[in-house]
């Protein structure tokens, strides 16, 4: 544990964010998620999914949990697979 006031704090503010974080990769991970079961499933309202996903992952990218690369990298993949099931 921590001596100083400071150090507590610090652990304070950590486990907070910490929370905060695993909220947010938690909401986009189901969301890329429920993309790919619905590209699966071969459902009409694959495009609602992806623009939530879209939404979650850039709601990501703002609060720093991911980069913004990674985040352009998920989303082209997702794309990628979404439009090769409708050209199917």
């Amino acid at each position: 544990m921590p001596i100083k006031q400071n150090a507590k704090k610090a652990m304070r503010q950590a486990k907070k964010r910490a929370a905060s974080n695993l909220k947010v990769k938690t909401a986009f991970k189901k969301a890329v998620k429920t993309v790919k079961k619905a590209v699966e499933a071969k459902k009409a309202d694959v495009k609602e999914e992806i623009r939530l996903a879209q939404k979650s992952l850039d709601k990501a990218v703002k609060k720093g949990v991911l980069k913004k690369n990674a985040a352009a990298r998920k989303l082209s993949r997702l794309m990628k697979k979404v439009n090769s099931a409708i050209k199917k």
